[in-house]
């Protein structure tokens, strides 16, 4: 099996690291080897939250610079600062919803436009799937199903060898039973706007 590796980056509390987590579970419950490492930074203060899922042969948990081949970021910022893991052939796939961080809100910065944002990104990948998960979770009945939301939109674009039914059984699963109608939901709609 050729090697894949996915990076996740997002800001502590949108659920990037259950995301990746998940991909970990499905591979291997499909007989494909997987590796899943965190570093958490300042999670619990809406800080910056990385993953790294790595399915294949592979003798390193971590994914240098250069080295994605799909980037899924949960934030429109954080995905163009995490550029630096991607390459000409990454498929990068981003939330378009910002959540700006505490300096911008207190007016010591400002946040800078996400269609420069995209364009930025587009320039430096083969391909960029946009969505803004956040309308997305909401409409499944949980804003916090972002993470499910970015999961479908991963199954949806082809990019791991993780098909939709192996994904919902892990989500089914490993994730509460009090969410699980709107997470499947979430991965749907995830999964219908991957192009």
């Amino acid at each position: 099996m050729e090697t894949r590796r996915l990076v996740f980056i997002g800001v502590g509390g949108q659920g990037n690291l259950l995301a990746s987590r998940l991909v970990g579970e499905a591979a291997l419950s499909l007989g494909v080897p997987a590796v899943v490492s965190e570093i958490h930074g300042m999670a619990q203060r809406g800080g910056i939250v990385e993953s790294a899922v790595l399915l294949g042969d592979v003798t390193s948990p971590i994914v240098s610079n250069a080295e994605a081949d799909v980037l899924i970021g949960f934030e429109p910022v954080e995905t163009l600062r995490a550029l630096v893991k991607c390459n000409k052939d990454t498929v990068v796939i981003t939330n378009t919803s910002p959540l700006p961080p505490f300096t911008v809100t207190v007016g010591q910065g400002t946040y800078p436009s996400v269609d420069k944002t995209l364009d930025m990104i587009r320039g430096k990948v083969k391909k960029v799937i946009a969505l803004d998960g956040n309308a997305m979770a909401a409409e499944a009945g949980n804003v916090l199903s972002l993470n499910m939301v970015m999961l479908g939109a991963l199954i949806g674009s082809g990019t791991i060898p993780i098909g939709a039914e192996d994904m919902k059984k892990t989500i089914s699963t490993s994730t509460k039973k009090a969410f699980l109608e709107s997470n499947l939901k979430a991965f749907g709609l995830g999964m219908e706007n991957a192009n």
